[in-house]
């Protein structure tokens, strides 16, 4: 198999398994673990066949062509250093999956979470697998999503919901900043590609605004790996499922800020504000994670805080600005991996089999579940540094460098002595997490005996313990090549020299590794029963550092402005809303015409002979309109007639101006939205003088309107004007006449509007289609949680209005309500379904080369829907039917993306259309073009959220009207019992 698709396999098939599970039934645990193995498995034996290539240094690129004019293409760029990170990111993945088949509980809707794992997994594998900068933060705006989910799947605990708000809070707002600095950063070197970036790096640190551009990048890059001050996301987010902290917080998440600092380490890594930042950073986060590590009871705490110390300690790696530094960050960025991710897998054991992670409950547990206690040590004592494990290793290549570094700046001096506090720091919280869970008396608050999980359960545990064995006593034979590889995509082929031996002699650093391992056994057993005492589970005095206290304070205090900014200028209705856009739009187009920016009157034209039929076809319009305006005061049904007849007056003028697509478009519209209004009609409230209303409230609201007749007028005449002036101007010759000369050249069609929708801008046809999905999904998320106005009743009335909503249910159809306003017979409406079908296909197949198109097409397919449910009733058609408008919604975007994604198969942009005739049975010779492809997913999407949103809007009137009648009917049962008349 070629290399290309290998790569372009490795990044799509996470995202193409996360699909299929999203679709498994909700208690398909094992089928969605086996296909998420699966899916790891070929990712992982895809990279492992990759990696001949990259001994010698080799990058492998596959470039796919997505916007070429403006720079910005899709580039899989494979190294040694995103090698490795990949091989962690599927590895540990494989891992976790086979784990979550058993933690995971049948109860919970387990194929949402392994189809949220396996996105994460693409979008970590699309950040380290970018070759373009922009690409690269789309990616890294996928992990704080799909990590989002992760960490409040289980959303009904409030922690969790907290964690994950506290999570994307921080990570987004840090990828804000990525995207601004990597667009500043593409702009100064003059390309977005990867390669053209590090080869500007003169070019780069000579520009004047490379400051701003690093201290962007390196925001985003702290607040994603949890440095200080942003470290206070990791331990809220441990409140997600164990699966999920093992590898989101082990071996993928944290670790994308590091990817990112070891990415643009040959750009700044010698830079004096890369040294501050990122070397400040990592060593107030390697010290501030270990002390508050050493307090925390709760096992996966005291891992989260572990893991901020950690990570704090490969920044101050990078930060040092030496390749020695660099080379240690990346070797303990895989150690940390391993190991970590093995100790939260097994607090999960422990959690999963003795009920429990709080380590003042848990004691003796050696007795119990012998083999997990030995895993779960030996990963311990990696994590504390301990000789002939990988964590001794790096560790020691640490210290080394601490001394180093020591002698080349005078910041540095008290390094040494920092870094051997921290080493024996993560010695105690390392020998707390051992002495108190597994060794000890009995436990005896325990409400379930322990005892050993399913083997399958700790094989995972077990590889990755002896893989933390293997590097710790083999390391050059095992992560040697690997290593080496990585560190040459970063800092080139001229390495300096560096030695994974297990012995280096009696030397200094050999000697700090030693104090510190006394010093952590020394504090432990002086203060280890203090610790233990401690009923706060915090370090003494700081509160406000253990995960979020800032944070909170924070989001109390926008709460509190955001408030008090809403109440002074806020309101819940529609109308002052409108009128401040309306008003807002008004004022900035008459200051664009006043100042000279916009030229509102046009060059002198000769009067032209005027049509009587179109000014009085005007004239009609304009007095519907008028009248709308006037009748919504009075009567609100008549009001929307009139304002189909204006749309109407609209249709005809496209016509008449020779736009056949947009009064077809226009036409079509014009139903549905009369259709929507009519629905909508029941919300609408009464108006103040139907109500019992003071008169100085009428007064105000007479007073409120006059002005909006003024705004509307304004308004209303500056769109005249524009409108007037675009029309008597000349054209402009060059844009119009490209689309009229390349319309059937290129694309196959002769419409021309058509054919600029489907393939000239296509993109923007893309984007609007997506953007209408959302909104239906919006609409039918917000009227899911509105309720009629039943809520507000009284207990007692809401059981009668219960049992008489009942007896109606009995004698009426749900369709009812509907059914009785309608002047056509239902069954004439259902024989014009067919019919309507018919009319929608004709527009689509028509649509490339006479008026029509996916989106006339879709909208007049979606009333042939509607005019189903008004007639007939929701059940019937449901029933008969089976509609799944969001079904449709997704498959619709999902063929128009497909179709546009065609293209890159044969090397040319996205959504690139292609045509030729076809010689077909009984036609005999056709055009066909891709781009009909495109428009069939716009006519299913436009279906899918169009019905998607009348349905709902009808649903929720028979909803209402059924409440109406039944509390008339409770009303009249009421008065009857009280012997009055009904």
């Amino acid at each position: 198999m070629p290399a290309s698709l290998l790569l372009i396999v490795i990044l799509v098939l996470p995202f193409i398994g996360a699909l299929i599970a999203a679709g498994l039934p909700r208690h398909a645990r094992t089928s969605a673990a086996v296909l998420s193995w699966i899916v790891a498995l070929i990712s992982v034996t895809c990279l492992a066949v990759l990696w001949p290539r990259f001994q010698d240094g080799e990058v492998l690129k596959q470039q796919i062509d997505w916007l070429p004019s403006l720079g910005v293409n899709l580039i899989i760029r494979l190294d040694g250093l995103s090698w490795l990170f990949s091989a962690l990111i599927l590895g540990i993945g494989a891992l976790v999956v086979l784990y979550a088949r058993y933690y995971m509980s049948p109860k919970d809707p387990v194929p949402r979470f392994f189809s949220f794992l396996l996105a994460f997994m693409g979008a970590m594998q699309g950040v380290v697998l970018s070759g373009n900068l922009i690409q690269m933060v789309v990616f890294w705006e996928l992990t704080s999503l799909f990590s989002f989910l992760l960490i409040g799947y289980w959303h009904q605990n409030a922690a969790a919901r907290d964690g994950a708000r506290m999570a994307l809070s921080i990570t987004a707002t840090g990828g804000v900043a990525l995207l601004v600095g990597m667009i500043l950063i593409g702009r100064i070197a003059g390309s977005y590609e990867l390669d053209a970036v590090v080869a500007a790096r003169d070019v780069i640190l000579a520009d004047p605004l490379y400051p701003v551009a690093l201290a962007l990048i390196l925001a985003a890059a702290l607040t994603k790996s949890a440095q200080f001050p942003f470290h206070i996301w990791l331990p809220r987010a441990m409140a997600a499922p164990t699966p999920v902290s093992a590898y989101l917080h082990s071996a993928t998440m944290v670790k994308a800020g590091v990817f990112l600092l070891m990415r643009f380490w040959p750009i700044f890594g010698e830079t004096e504000m890369w040294y501050f930042i990122v070397g400040g950073a990592g060593l107030t986060t390697l010290l501030l994670g270990a002390w508050c590590a050493i307090f925390q009871h709760d096992l996966k705490g005291l891992l989260a805080y572990s893991t901020i110390s950690h990570l704090g300690l490969i920044c101050l790696l990078l930060g040092l600005g030496s390749d020695l530094g660099a080379i240690a960050a990346i070797f303990h960025t895989v150690n940390h991996a391993t190991f970590k991710a093995s100790l939260f897998m097994a607090a999960g054991i422990i959690d999963h089999e003795a009920g429990s992670r709080d380590m003042r409950k848990l004691s003796g547990l050696i007795r119990y579940m012998p083999i997990t206690a030995t895993l779960a040590m030996v990963a311990a004592a990696a994590m504390a540094g301990v000789p002939l494990l990988n964590g001794f290793l790096s560790k020691e290549m640490f210290l080394a460098e601490a001394l180093a570094s020591a002698q080349n700046k005078s910041l540095n001096q008290a390094l040494p002595v920092l870094a051997t506090l921290a080493s024996a720091f993560s010695v105690l919280y390392s020998l707390r997490f051992i002495h108190n869970t597994f060794f000890g008396p009995p436990p005896t608050k325990l409400d379930r005996i322990p005892h050993e999980p399913p083997a399958w359960m700790r094989r995972p545990v077990e590889v990755l313990v002896a893989l933390c064995l293997v590097v710790g006593v083999f390391p050059a034979v095992t992560v040697g090549p690997f290593l080496r590889s990585a560190a040459v995509s970063m800092l080139g082929f001229d390495l300096p020299y560096y030695s994974l031996s297990v012995w280096h002699g009696f030397n200094l650093p050999l000697l700090l590794g030693v104090i510190a391992m006394a010093g952590g056994i020394a504090l432990y057993v002086v203060f280890g029963r203090a610790l233990n005492a401690n009923p706060r589970g915090g370090p003494w005095g700081m509160k406000r550092l253990n995960g979020g206290y800032l944070f909170e304070r924070s989001m109390a205090l926008l709460l509190r402005v955001s408030e008090t900014v809403q109440s002074r200028l806020g309101t819940r209705r529609l109308q002052p809303q409108l009128r401040v856009i309306v008003l807002t739009a008004l004022l900035a187009g008459g200051a664009a015409a006043t100042t000279g920016f916009v030229i509102v009157w046009p060059e002198f034209r000769p009067p032209q002979p005027h049509n009587l039929a179109f000014a009085a076809l005007w004239l009609v319009g304009g007095v519907c309109a008028v009248a709308a305006a006037w009748q919504a005061k009075y009567h609100r049904l008549a009001a929307v007639a009139l304002m189909s007849g204006a749309g109407l007056a609209s249709c005809l003028t496209f016509v008449w101006l020779s736009a056949p697509d947009l009064a077809l478009t226009q036409l079509v519209v014009e139903v549905v939205t009369t259709v929507l209004l009519l629905l909508g009609l029941r919300w609408l409230p009464k108006r103040l003088e139907e109500i019992n209303v003071p008169e100085r409230e009428q007064r105000r609201a007479r007073w409120r309107r006059r002005l909006d007749r003024l705004i509307a007028v304004a308004a209303g005449a500056g769109v005249a004007v524009l409108s007037w002036t675009v029309m008597v101007r000349p054209p402009v010759e060059g844009l119009s006449r490209f689309f009229v000369e390349r319309a059937y050249s290129d694309a196959g069609g002769r419409n021309v509007v058509n054919v600029i929708l489907v393939d000239f801008r296509a993109f923007d046809t893309f984007g609007e289609i997506t953007v209408l999905g959302v909104v239906g999904l919006t609409v039918l998320a917000l009227l899911r949680r509105f309720r009629p106005a039943s809520d507000s009743l009284t207990q007692p009335m809401q059981k009668r209005v219960q049992d008489e909503s009942d007896r109606l249910r009995e004698g009426r159809t749900e369709g009812d309500t509907l059914k009785d306003t309608m002047m056509i017979p239902g069954v004439v409406m259902r024989w014009m379904f067919p019919f309507i079908i018919l009319l929608a296909v004709h527009l689509f197949l028509r649509g490339h080369d006479l008026p029509g198109g996916g989106f006339a097409a879709g909208v007049a397919l979606s009333i042939a829907f509607i005019l189903q449910y008004m007639v007939s009733g929701a059940r019937w058609v449901e029933e008969r039917l089976a509609i799944r408008p969001i079904l449709w919604i997704g498959v619709g975007l999902m063929l128009a993306a497909l179709s546009g994604a065609g293209s890159w198969l044969f090397g040319h942009p996205f959504l690139t259309t292609y045509f030729q005739y076809t010689d077909l049975p009984l036609l005999g010779r056709v055009p066909l073009a891709t781009a009909v492809l495109f428009d069939l997913g716009v006519v299913i999407l436009v279906v899918g959220a169009t019905v998607l949103i009348l349905v709902a809007l009808a649903h929720q009137s028979l909803r209402k009207a059924r409440v109406d009648e039944a509390a008339a009917g409770a009303a009249a049962v009421e008065s009857s019992e009280a012997g009055e008349p009904s």
